[in-house]
């Protein structure tokens, strides 16, 4: 009978490879991976190893074991941070530490709050390719917003070739449901609010990780919650959800309840919305991560963002412009005082139509016009008596904003006895306006401060706004000078003439002919401001008008403000300080500034807080703030506003803004930077010539990219081809030429390379390169069932005579393996110099191995490979 001993390297026909535990006599535990198995002992097959090779001398071929020690090099680094996987995108610090910190251990469940433009998509990706190619997770549901459905598909195929399919109604109509059969889905929120689609699937088999996009719309309160969080709420209590991973830029909405809630999806064994959430934020650091832009870096430790550069340009109305607005002013003032004797819904619904005329006579006098005189219109047309004010949860901006634009024409209550005749007095102002001094201010500020041919990117509340602007730019600077993205992707256009037509034009055709250099302006309502890149030529960004919520204003520079961008991003505010909007806008401004003051002087590192404040405020606020501020007068508005807003971004805020920055995880690069590997798909090529050469092929370069025949051993493969040309390590390619050409994890070629490389049973050569023992070793974590998704590490060691030896990390183990060449021909095996060298650095390993940012409890250091230099 064979004896096997404590981490001797044995073979099993079934589990592969692994390391001997304890020898029970006819049966064997063996680690086989992260797991034990208790095995015949006549199933094993004893494996040489390092020990036998330092034991005799014997030297193995040094091609040979060089690839294996890349091989081994490259699985460990990619296993942990994915850099060589075949994404066709720039991989950043901030990312890859996302991924990592995410998946470390299974089931993942995490809240990612980075700030707006860091990428979420990406690290969704990311996150996604290694699991899928591991074959860790099978069903992946993603749930978004229905706009950024399409969105998703899209980048996942061309950046990750991750192939969603997406969830419609009219296909889940047979008697097989198609969540049985769709193994990796994008499905929008509203589609998942429909009763047949939610019912099946509630029942169907679990998924193994949910990604939820704009997660904030999922909110909870202690009475009601959105359908979109009931969804995910049941399909949690039903166990259809292993790991989940929340994205949000905004992740408190105002109430700690809904953040707390949100967080128990994630973590139910940390937070509970019925406690006090001062006790529960020290707990965020396992659930929760944040980057912002102040902090996140390239490679090199470079900050990745210049900071924003905002500047008002003030206008004032003419005198017909005036008289407009002070009428229109005094109407929504007695439209408040008589809603103000009624109660009930008869108030709501009357308030929520005066709030809906402010905002459109905020954004222009063509859109209040055309709201105006529909209005009248249809009144004169049926008095019917009124529609509820309670509607329909509004999914998208732009929704909400369609909503405010018909309204007026919709709800069939007067707001006074004499309404229409008040009407018909205001249209009447409005007809006398020859032009909108806000557009002619935006004409002067193009031609003046822009230079010649510069794009622009422009944002309007409403479609009214955006066909005024588009009308007058193309009147200015030729037609066809500018595009546009709305919520139905059609706009209704007037001529100088006053001739209308309808405009269609799809959100990427506009977004694409205006990266393309195609149109030089883009004026976009809020559907611009949520899912969308217009960084690639543009920098300056302006906001013909300016929305209640200050959200929006930070989501709309974002679109510009994100990776990739090359200059400081300009933003324009265009206001007329006169207006009591304008008033209460430098009012709020000012207060923010305060905040931030207050905030960054106890903060260690600069964080914008200003969105995170803002949406704990809640959009109901700010309606509530500028309707209410239009009934106060001019010298007492400073002294009102005050009163009303003592609680906005108050101490309770303000501490709790601070203790959830305090104890969120996020990347540093003074920390994290040394662990990020410095390298990406580059670096692979040594390893791919040389495991080619070994396997009897020859690497040629045309110019098209690698060419090399696939060895005849392996052809057996059905995944193989017989030959590859065109082959390259650059991750830019052409989407639809990329699945073959781009070599990475994953590539078919790389992969079997990789597994031939990696099984070989060599050990211990001389290579040119080096001048004193490079010594591999296998780190594990000896405490199984963890839940950890990397359970082994490779390191280095760089022995030096009379010195400390050098630990490496396995990417810059890589770096090191690539700079060696193969002898041709070997000499005597170790010296007994070397010999000494290596038990030091075995030694070095075994303190050093402990003091490492490795997620083991246990860890245990194996040597299995050793590079002696050249005998000279």
């Amino acid at each position: 009978m064979t004896l096997f001993f404590p981490d001797q390297t044995v073979r099993h026909g079934v589990h592969g490879e692994g390391r001997v535990v304890a020898d029970l006599g006819t049966t064997v535990v063996v680690r086989f991976g992260a797991e034990l198995h208790q095995v015949e002992g006549s199933a094993l097959t004893r494996l040489k190893s390092l020990e036998d090779a330092l034991r005799t001398g014997h030297l193995d071929d040094p091609l040979a074991v060089l690839v294996r020690a890349q091989a081994l090099a490259i699985r460990s680094v990619n296993d942990q941070w994915g850099v060589f996987s075949r994404s066709r995108v720039q991989l950043l610090p901030h990312q890859l530490w996302v991924c990592r910190q995410v998946t470390q251990h299974w089931p993942a469940r995490w809240m990612v709050a980075d700030d707006v433009g860091l990428g979420k998509t990406i690290e969704a990706g990311l996150i996604l390719e290694p699991l899928i190619a591991s074959g860790r997770v099978r069903r992946i549901l993603v749930l978004a917003p229905a706009r950024l459905v399409p969105q998703w598909r899209a980048r996942m195929k061309t950046m990750f070739d991750i192939r969603l399919q997406e969830y419609t109604a009219d296909g889940d109509r047979g008697r097989v449901s198609f969540w049985e059969t769709a193994q990796q889905v994008v499905a929008s929120f509203h589609t998942m609010r429909m009763e047949k689609p939610r019912e099946r699937l509630l029942v169907a088999e679990p998924w193994d990780l949910v990604i939820v996009d704009e997660a904030h719309h999922f909110q909870a309160q202690e009475r009601a919650s959105t359908l979109s969080y009931g969804l995910l709420r049941e399909l949690q209590d039903a166990g259809r959800i292993n790991s989940l991973i929340l994205f949000t830029g905004t992740p408190h909405r105002g109430k700690d309840f809904g953040f707390l809630a949100l967080m128990q999806l994630v973590r139910p064994d940390l937070f509970d919305p019925e406690q006090d959430i001062m006790d529960q934020l020290p707990a965020l650091s396992q659930a929760m991560i944040r980057n912002n832009k102040a902090l996140v870096t390239d490679m090199q430790g470079n900050k990745l963002f210049q900071p924003v550069t905002t500047e008002a340009v003030d206008y004032s109305y003419s005198a017909t412009e005036a008289a407009f607005y002070n009428t229109m002013s005094e109407f929504i003032l007695d439209g408040r005082a008589y809603a103000a004797h009624l109660s009930g819904r008869q108030q709501t619904t009357r308030m929520l139509l005066l709030i809906a005329l402010q905002k459109l006579a905020a954004s222009s006098i063509a859109a209040i016009t055309r709201a105006l005189t529909r209005r009248r219109d249809m009144l004169t047309r049926t008095i019917l008596g009124g529609l509820p004010a309670d509607t329909a949860e509004a999914e998208t901006m732009d929704e909400a904003a369609e909503a405010e634009e018909s309204r007026p024409s919709e709800v069939t209550v007067l707001l006074m006895k004499d309404e229409i005749a008040r009407l018909d007095e205001i249209i009447g102002y409005a007809n006398e306006i020859e032009g909108e001094t806000k557009v002619a201010t935006l004409i002067k500020l193009i031609e003046t401060r822009l230079e010649p041919e510069e794009p622009l990117l422009l944002f309007t509340e409403y479609k009214a706004t955006q066909a005024l602007v588009l009308s007058k730019l193309e009147a200015r600077f030729g037609k066809g000078c500018a595009g546009f993205i709305n919520g139905d992707e059609r706009l209704a256009v007037h001529d100088q003439e006053r001739r209308e037509r309808t405009i269609t034009l799809s959100r990427d055709a506009a977004a694409a002919d205006f990266n393309a250099g195609r149109t030089r302006f883009l004026i976009s309502t809020e559907a611009g401001g949520e899912g969308i890149d217009l960084q690639e030529r543009c920098a300056k960004l302006v906001h013909v008008d300016l929305p209640w919520n200050p959200m929006r204003l930070h989501q709309r520079v974002g679109r510009l403000s994100r990776y990739g961008q090359k200059r400081a991003v300009q933003v324009y505010l265009l206001r007329n300080p006169q207006t009591v909007e304008a008033r209460i806008w430098a009012l709020l401004e000012e207060k923010l500034s305060r905040i931030q003051a207050t905030l960054s002087a106890s903060m260690e590192e600069p964080e914008d807080i200003s969105q995170l404040v803002i949406g704990m405020a809640g959009g109901q606020f700010f309606d509530g703030l500028f309707s209410e501020g239009a009934t106060r007068s001019t010298d007492r508005l400073a002294e009102w506003f005050d009163q009303s807003t003592q609680q906005f971004g108050g101490k309770d805020a303000v501490d709790t803004v601070r203790a959830m920055l305090g104890n969120v995880a996020r990347y540093d690069f003074q920390t994290a930077g040394a662990e990020i590997p410095k390298l990406d798909l580059p670096a692979l090529e040594p390893f791919f010539r040389q495991s080619m050469l070994l396997a009897g092929r020859r690497v040629t370069k045309p110019e098209a990219g690698l060419s090399v025949a696939t060895p005849e051993s392996w052809r057996g493969s059905v995944e193989l081809r017989d030959r590859y040309d065109g082959l390259s390590f650059n991750r830019f390619l052409p989407a639809d030429q990329a699945l073959v050409r781009l070599l990475g994890v994953g590539h078919p070629l790389m992969d079997r390379a990789l597994q031939e490389s990696a099984d070989q049973q060599v050990f211990l050569t001389r290579v040119k390169g080096i001048d004193a023992p490079l010594m591999i070793s296998l780190v594990e974590d000896q405490v199984t069932g963890t839940g950890a998704t990397v359970h082994r590490v490779i390191l280095g060691v760089e022995a030096a005579y009379g010195e400390n030896p050098l630990v490496l990390r396995d990417w810059e183990l890589l770096l090191r393996l690539n700079d060696f060449e193969p002898l041709s021909e070997l000499s005597q095996g170790p010296s007994s110099k070397e010999l000494a060298a290596i038990g030091a650095a075995v030694g070095e390993l075994a303190e050093h191995v402990t003091r490492l940012n490795l997620s083991f409890r246990l860890p245990k250091a194996t040597p299995i490979l050793v590079l002696l230099p050249e005998d000279r």
